[in-house]
């Protein structure tokens, strides 16, 4: 006998409008009444391992009672209070603590709640950066195709359209420079050519170190970033980490532009800064950077402040991930799963379905040779006990770092199992 929904779910889903679903065609949401670990209840009592870490964001699973208790301690004291002109030290020691792990040079940073919008002020920083230097002109930023930024519409302007479900406002958004990615000597040469004459013009580069996530679970080498920080300090434009996917620990380090041993001039931060418990995201500027707004001038200043801009309770809850980061071995964990997702996802390789099969750190990624029924996918995966959400023609694993072997053997095999059904 089928588990009747839940009064609340048949009701309210009459009244919400849910993210990236045609409402009219979309099957119910699957109503989820408790998290534990990697661990999933929905309200029938099924239980489903969670493969994505809530878009990645719970990279120490859910309800880490370290986390659980920093945030409950802040809302007893202090849950926010605005950021003009009012500090609180929840946000201060968050900053400084932010900064010493980025190291050296990266050391102003920027709160608001969300990737995207970090996206959006790592932007204006760099346009209006070159604004007060006297430079008005270099409003351009250089992206690369295969990126994905965000939904806001600054940030649309710099994902690639091809990947960024944003076709419906072309025309609208600004238009920005798309580019190859320098993965070799041409298409670094295109790229240094084209900055040679068009630099005057340029504010900044904007890349997803080692990882293009959204837009396809597309990897590159460190390398990469290495030649990209060259080409920025040759033609003398910003560079611009988007670290909302990669950061902590996600690759393998706790940033990725560690591996490249570079630094960007920005850099954004969110997704898992707080363990996926609270929305929250920084842009942390160089010091060169921040250089170019003091001034005496305030039209000088950045003319930027989110209301929830650094909450109290979000900066409590990243304080306690840090904290775990510390105490708990993380980034060992992410090494164990980047082993068990080469093996485990290897079989896929075969299948004739499959185009490629892609893991780092602690990202698998199986790419499709056309793009499958979604709906049908997520159907198929649910009943194998398995929370996993493909896009496009991509099935990923994006688990918590906690996650335990059994349980990362479980996705694996769901993905193994539900592809082999799909035709060539």
């Amino acid at each position: 006998m089928k588990t009747p929904l839940p009064d609340w779910l048949t009701e309210g889903h009459r009244h919400v409008w849910l993210p990236y679903t045609q409402m009219k065609t979309a099957a119910m949401p699957a109503p989820v009444v408790r998290t534990q670990g990697s661990r999933i209840q929905l309200a029938d009592g099924r239980i489903l391992i969670d493969g994505i870490a809530s878009w990645w964001t719970a990279c120490h699973g859910y309800n880490h009672p370290h986390i659980a208790r920093a945030v409950h301690d802040q809302l007893d004291r202090l849950p926010h209070i605005m950021f003009g002109g009012l500090a609180h030290e929840p946000a201060l020691k968050l900053a400084k603590r932010l900064c010493v792990l980025l190291g050296p040079g990266l050391d102003r940073a920027f709160f608001t709640e969300s990737g995207s919008v970090s996206v959006e002020v790592a932007l204006k920083m760099a346009m209006q950066y070159w604004f007060n230097q006297g430079e008005p002109q270099r409003r351009r930023i250089v992206a690369f195709r295969g990126g994905y930024h965000g939904d806001t519409f600054g940030t649309m302007a710099v994902c690639d359209p091809g990947v960024g479900m944003h076709a419906a406002f072309d025309g609208i958004i600004p238009h920005q420079d798309l580019h190859d990615l320098p993965l070799d000597d041409a298409s670094s040469d295109a790229l240094d050519a084209w900055l040679r004459e068009h630099a005057g013009h340029v504010a900044a580069i904007l890349v997803e170190p080692l990882v293009q996530g959204a837009g396809g679970m597309r990897m590159h080498e460190p390398f990469v970033l290495a030649r990209l920080r060259e080409l920025a300090d040759r033609h003398d434009v910003l560079l611009i980490f988007d670290e909302i996917f990669t950061g902590f620990g996600r690759t393998g380090t706790m940033f990725a532009f560690e591996q490249a041993g570079v630094q960007p001039d920005i850099i954004t931060l969110s997704k898992a800064l707080t363990g996926g418990t609270l929305p929250l995201a920084a842009t942390v500027a160089s010091r060169r950077v921040f250089e170019g707004f003091w001034s005496d001038d305030p039209a000088h200043a950045l003319m930027h402040g989110p209301t929830y801009m650094g909450n109290a309770l979000a900066c409590a809850a990243a304080l306690a991930s840090l904290d775990l980061f510390e105490r708990e071995p993380r980034l060992a964990q992410v090494r164990a799963i980047e082993g068990q997702l080469r093996e485990g996802l290897a079989p896929c390789a075969a299948l004739p379905c499959v185009r490629e099969v892609r893991v780092k750190g602690a990202i698998g990624a199986v790419e499709l040779h056309s793009t499958p029924d979604r709906a049908a996918l997520c159907r198929q995966f649910l009943e194998a006990g398995a929370w996993i959400r493909p896009f496009g023609n991509i099935v990923y694993l994006t688990p918590a770092f906690t996650t335990t072997p059994d349980d990362l053997r479980r996705l694996t095999d769901a993905i193994e199992t539900v592809l082999s059904a799909l035709p060539s």
